[in-house]
């Protein structure tokens, strides 16, 4: 558990530094905003695209994986919606907790971190973590709320989300890799050497990205905030692991890093969606705030827990 911890604490420790930074005005909001974007658009695009271009569909996709890990999402997105209508809440603020609770920082914090941590043959289980949360759950969180305004589901609601899919970069990134794998196109050299170059910022970046992110962040509304990282850091892994490990035919290795990932704690792009449409965008900031704070041993704990699978 120590020597995990230790591993892991070099890549929280960027999250600290870059915090530091914006809590102390030396990066400014719009100078993080900038940097998320680089990492967004290019670095993060060119790391992902390097590792899918180097796998095959069938590393990457499998029934069985993907089974188990919309099984253990569906049981606490479920969970989470049914607390917040016990609650009296609307449907567009469940689906934004029912969000927090599933959605982990698998972009920016997952890809760096359990590729390292875990061996580059985890780079395939993540991807298809990361593409399963894009596709599915980010339509999803889309058709709800936009179907809950209109009080009715309409072809521009899918035709809105359809839009958000085909320009999202890591999408983009991660299909463009498999289309070079799938056809066998060579990657010159000058441009693997390239790719590599810029996505080795993605690390780095990714993490200061978050830490300083997090500096703007509120605290508030904690008894839910509280309840959603409980959700996404304790029973979303429970979950993800009983149906990877019990019910559904995952491989050891693949359900390892199918439960850190699931592991990780509430993604930043859940706030983004959240500011976005209006609704509950401080419950969110308070969500991602806590959980990434104890997921500094959450996060080592799972890991040390699955090390025997890998």
């Amino acid at each position: 558990m120590v020597e995990i911890f230790l591993k892991t604490l070099p890549f929280f420790g960027l999250i600290a530094l870059g915090f530091q930074a914006g809590r102390t005005g030396f990066f400014t909001p719009e100078a993080t905003a900038y940097l998320t974007k680089f990492v967004f658009y290019f670095a993060l695009s060119a790391m992902l695209f390097n590792f899918s271009a180097n796998l095959s569909i069938s590393e990457i996709f499998n029934w069985w994986f993907v089974a188990a890990y919309l099984w253990g999402c569906g049981v606490v997105y479920l969970l989470a919606t049914m607390v917040a209508m016990i609650r009296r809440i609307g449907i567009a603020e469940a689906a934004v907790e029912a969000q927090c609770a599933v959605i982990g920082n698998t972009g920016f914090l997952g890809v760096p971190m359990l590729v390292v941590l875990m061996g580059e043959a985890a780079a395939g289980p993540v991807l298809m973590v990361l593409a399963v949360d894009l596709v599915v759950f980010s339509s999803l969180i889309t058709i709800l709320i936009t179907g809950s305004r209109d009080g009715r589901m309409s072809l521009a609601i899918f035709r809105t989300v359809g839009l958000g899919l085909i320009r999202n970069p890591m999408i983009v990134a991660i299909s463009l890799g498999l289309a070079f794998s799938g056809l066998s196109i060579p990657i010159p050299d000058v441009a693997n050497e390239f790719l590599t170059i810029l996505g080795a910022a993605a690390t780095p970046g990714a993490l200061f990205a978050i830490g300083a992110s997090l500096a703007g962040k509120s605290a508030e509304r904690m008894s839910v905030a509280g309840w959603l990282s409980f959700c996404k850091l304790v029973l979303h892994p429970a979950a993800v692991a009983f149906a990877a490990l019990i019910l559904f035919p995952v491989p050891a290795f693949d359900a390892g890093v199918m439960i850190a990932a699931a592991s990780l704690p509430v993604a930043g792009n859940v706030y983004i969606l959240a500011q976005h449409y209006g609704v509950a965008p401080q419950r969110v900031s308070a969500s991602i705030l806590i959980s990434t704070m104890v997921s500094i041993l959450s996060v080592s704990l799972v890991i040390a827990w699955v090390t025997p699978l890998l």
